[in-house]
């Protein structure tokens, strides 16, 4: 049985468009969408690591507004609680680190892309709101 990886996630709004990034070639889920995030550390709350993996992999600042529901997602070689939260972009200038790509959308046109599975119940849940 695979340890659950804890991870967060950020919908991130730039005025009325919502952030979406593209995973790299080389990363698991290669070319999925997803909202941007990443691993919680040692000792840090899902808040500081929602900020500190944002600004590492975006280079921006942003301001949390609310937490969603969280998701437990299980991928064939790996399992993932993925813990939502809204955000607005405060500032910085976005530069993609580890990403093929990013976009920034109106909030209906989101289920377009293809999202990486346990990033959809997310996607369904903020389009609900």
């Amino acid at each position: 049985m695979n340890k659950t990886i804890k991870v967060t996630c950020a919908i991130i709004l730039y005025d009325n468009e919502v952030l979406a990034v593209q995973r790299s070639e080389t990363m698991k889920l290669p070319l999925k969408w997803e909202f941007p995030g990443g691993k919680i550390e040692e000792g840090e709350t899902e808040v500081e690591c929602i900020k500190r993996e944002i600004f590492e992999e975006l280079n921006i600042k942003i301001e949390i507004k609310n937490q969603l529901t969280p998701v437990t997602h299980e991928y064939p070689d790996f399992k993932i609680k993925l813990i939502p939260f809204t955000a607005e972009y405060v500032s910085g200038e976005l530069i993609l680190k580890e990403h093929a790509n990013s976009v920034l959308v109106n909030k209906k046109k989101l289920i377009n892309l293809d999202w990486a599975e346990a990033d959809l119940p997310i996607l369904q849940e903020y389009l609900s709101l």
